[in-house]
């Protein structure tokens, strides 16, 4: 039996930017909103570097959007329970007082994850006109 992953790449290298799910059901867990979209995407952006509070710098200057800590860590768990992402600690460092960083890293069903929510929405808005702001 092939994975959803298969399937999903089977589908989308034959139509790049049209997608079709036909067959195709999505794992639960594996739906993410449009704060885990730009956490993930923060994380991509970040590479190997990327760590709490870069994830959130990154974030801010890219959309603007204020961003408590606490909501920002608590995207983390919860893409981190989903398995969307994995995260590690990093050595002590002085200028951090002798605390350890934990740096995160996108895993595969992250990535599924992420193509597939910004697929949805890129169908969704084909063929609209939608105002941007300036």
């Amino acid at each position: 039996m092939r994975t959803f992953r298969q399937k999903f790449l089977d589908v989308s290298r034959g139509f790049p930017d049209i997608v079709s799910f036909e067959d195709i059901i999505m794992p639960k867990g594996l739906y993410i909103g449009e704060f885990e979209q730009l956490i993930l995407l923060a994380v991509l952006r970040l590479g190997q570097g990327a760590y709490g509070s870069g994830i959130r710098e990154e974030i801010i200057a890219r959309t603007g959007r204020s961003i408590s800590r606490g909501a920002l860590y608590a995207g983390l768990d919860r893409l981190e329970e989903k398995g969307l992402l994995k995260s590690w600690l990093g050595a002590p460092t002085a200028e951090r007082g002798g605390r350890a960083k934990r740096h995160y890293e996108m895993t595969g069903n992250g990535e599924l994850a992420l193509s597939t929510s910004l697929h949805a929405v890129k169908r969704m808005a084909a063929g609209l006109r939608i105002p941007f702001p300036a």
